[in-house]
């Protein structure tokens, strides 16, 4: 067992450069999985610098100076992030109250429809399986409630860690924006100078996440942007709070979709039946829907990434399990770095084999 493990070991990690990468990627895990949650605001102004870098480069371009550029780009981002808290977070907050506040009387018509069963269809479905249904469903409204008030108990260290993040994600955002390269050259000087293979993965990667965040990052806010205007316009309740919900859906492939349809088909029943308003909400839906599948995503991903849907599926339940929000923002970068190593890993053990023979 002992001369098969020493076999793998040099095959794999006789090469300096796999080594030196293979220490970087589990000193980046290690640090994510042990020091994630103080570090949360830098890696959050790392992401958002990134975003924004695009947009620095394409100033530069056009003859303004670094400096300049990242001032302005700088300003746009807070301006945005300005208008956010003021005008969206408040109205989404206010109606995600009032939802909580109606639900008891949305329970109560579910109950007396999910009563009408039984009448109808006896032989599938008995009176003591749907109170026992209801019974589940009060039960999960009820720790519903209580983390709710748990929420509001906690709501003063949840100010104060909102007020962390709106003072040092901009100080940093804007230092990693202005002094991102010479950052980048001086981790680079720690790196051997044989390091094709890494060269190689980055160039890859660097192509694939710059598309995919910044597309992903664009594709919900349009997203996001034309459902409020389309609920407003339909004049459904929560527009706002349904529309948060449908932009960031889009984090989930294949499934964000479909979880995020059931609430906006409950909320739309129950204000309006089986009407035409219903009918004429979810088309529009089923419309945003199709046109972000078929128009939006195409235009935005120029760079496709070559993942199969297994893999994308796997992907966002391991990452989004283990890290939330940002997990499930990076799970198919994450899975196109694993690939990416995967692919370039046996290649490098090949070519020190070859080496060793022709010695």
């Amino acid at each position: 067992m002992r001369k098969i493990l020493n076999k793998w070991i040099d095959q794999y990690f006789s090469d300096e450069e796999a080594l030196f990468l293979f220490l970087i990627l589990a000193t980046g895990l290690a640090i994510i999985v042990f020091l994630g949650a103080p570090l949360a605001p830098v890696f959050a102004s790392l992401i958002l610098a990134f975003l924004m870098q695009g947009l620095v480069t394409w100033t530069e371009e056009r003859g303004v100076p670094h400096l300049l550029a990242v001032l302005l780009v700088f300003l746009v981002f807070l301006g945005f992030v300005t208008a956010f808290l003021l005008f969206v977070m408040p109205i989404a907050w206010r109606q995600s109250v009032n939802l909580f506040n109606e639900l008891p009387g949305m329970v109560v018509q579910v109950q007396n429809l999910l009563l009408l069963l039984p009448q109808k269809y006896p032989d599938l479905v008995s009176e003591a399986q749907i109170r026992e249904l209801i019974g589940v469903a009060a039960a999960e409204l009820s720790r519903l409630g209580q983390w709710v008030v748990t929420f509001s108990l906690n709501s003063l260290t949840g100010i104060a860690a909102l007020a962390i993040y709106l003072v040092l994600v901009p100080i940093l955002v804007f230092f990693f924006l202005k002094d991102g390269d010479s950052m980048l050259s001086t981790f680079s000087s720690f790196l051997p100078e044989k390091r094709e293979m890494m060269t190689r993965i980055w160039q890859e990667m660097d192509l694939q996440i710059a598309n995919y965040v910044r597309g992903k990052a664009t594709e919900i806010l349009i997203v996001g942007g034309v459902t409020w205007i389309t609920f407003a316009l339909l004049g459904i309740n929560y527009a706002a709070l349904l529309a948060l919900m449908v932009g960031l859906s889009v984090l989930i492939p294949y499934i964000g979709a479909a979880l995020v349809t059931f609430p906006i088909a409950l909320i739309a029943f129950f204000q309006w039946g089986w009407s035409g308003d219903f009918m004429w909400l979810m088309i529009a839906y089923a419309v945003i829907q199709a046109l972000d599948g078929n128009v939006l995503v195409p235009l935005l991903f120029s760079e496709a990434v070559n993942l199969h849907p297994v893999s994308i599926i796997v992907a966002v339940l391991v990452f989004g399990t283990l890290w939330g929000f940002w997990g499930l923002f990076f799970a198919i970068p994450l899975a196109t770095l694993v690939k990416a190593v995967v692919n370039a890993w046996p290649k490098v053990a090949q070519h020190a084999d070859q080496e060793g023979a022709s010695e």
